[in-house]
């Protein structure tokens, strides 16, 4: 069974996107680089952070995100970014009228679902939440193996929280990843499992 991945590009403080849900400069490392990170000719990294992105993209198989999230990108109009083979919506709410039944999107009432779904879904690879509230809640439901980040050097003073409302202490172990790319530091982090900090 893949393990369960916590990720997205973050602000030196902590926040994912600003209070009007703009990710600001966190994306620039995307598109600041000489080498292409996939087919759309748009996201070009550094050599670094090729090395490092792109063979943890080929092992995503499922991707859990939040229904603000889906909102946002208007579902991707219906195609799983970065050849993702299905996402996973956390959600109260139906799809979208209209929405095409045949896309491989799956609309999910809660996060423990949402991650047996997308386990059954990804087999052996990896099942990637999204970070913000639908990740901190995982987290905090212990359904998380490791937390992953692309640190970028900015500070937003407020906005969307990478760990989302997260309250208690979750202790993760030493940073098994640590690489430094072109305006980003790559981080990854194993969730200890032995006991959490209370």
């Amino acid at each position: 069974m893949g393990k369960v991945v916590m990720y997205s590009s973050v602000s030196v403080d902590g926040f994912i996107a600003d209070e009007d849900d703009q990710p600001g400069p966190l994306f620039d490392w995307l598109t600041n680089g000489d080498v292409p990170l996939d087919d759309s000719g748009v996201l070009r990294v550094s050599r670094t952070s090729y090395d490092h992105t792109r063979p943890y993209w080929d092992r995503i198989g499922v991707t859990i995100a939040g229904r603000r999230v889906f909102d946002l990108t208007d579902g991707w109009d219906g195609k799983p970014p970065s050849g993702i083979d299905h996402v996973i919506v956390v959600t109260h709410r139906p799809a979208p009228e209209g929405w095409d039944p045949g896309a491989p999107f799956h609309f999910v009432d809660g996060v423990e679902a949402a991650v047996a779904k997308a386990r059954e879904l990804a087999g052996d690879r990896v099942v990637e939440i999204a970070a913000g509230d639908v990740g901190g809640q995982a987290l905090a439901a212990g359904l998380v193996d490791e937390v992953r980040m692309d640190v970028v050097p900015v500070v937003f003073g407020s906005g969307r929280r990478f760990f989302g409302s997260v309250r208690a202490q979750h202790l993760l172990e030493d940073p098994d990843v640590a690489i430094r790319g072109d305006r980003v530091l790559h981080l990854s982090y194993r969730v200890r499992r032995d006991h959490e900090a209370r």
